[in-house]
């Protein structure tokens, strides 16, 4: 995975980004402060400004994910930078966002499930 490849592409080479691997413990306690809700999330985004942002990524909870996805563990932590990525450049849950993924994920080469 080029993060900052992949980052150039989907939001642009001045976007200033900062991505950071949290444990399970870390991004439990992270995911239960910013949503309320009692679980490691496997990404959560944060604009910092309009120009700037930070992903999380807990690569231990896309571990026990993947299979799920159809997707080795190295497709899916590209997926979900590429899920993050776009949340920060304002895509919401839906058809659009998954249809600019999958897109995303075959310009990177990553392996997508067939639907």
């Amino acid at each position: 995975m080029n993060v900052p490849e992949i980052k150039d592409k989907i939001l642009g080479k001045r976007y200033d980004l900062s991505v950071a691997f949290l444990s399970v413990r870390e991004m439990r306690a992270v995911t239960r402060k910013t949503k309320g809700v009692n679980k490691a999330s496997n990404v959560l985004s944060f604009p910092l400004s309009k120009a700037s942002g930070e992903i999380l990524l807990c690569r231990e909870t896309a571990k026990t994910q993947c299979k799920l996805f159809g997707m080795n563990q190295r497709d899916f932590l590209t997926y979900l930078l590429i899920h993050g990525m776009l949340h920060l450049k304002g895509f919401k849950h839906g058809a659009t966002m998954e249809s600019e993924e999958r897109r995303a994920l075959k310009r990177f080469g990553a392996h997508v499930r067939d639907e």
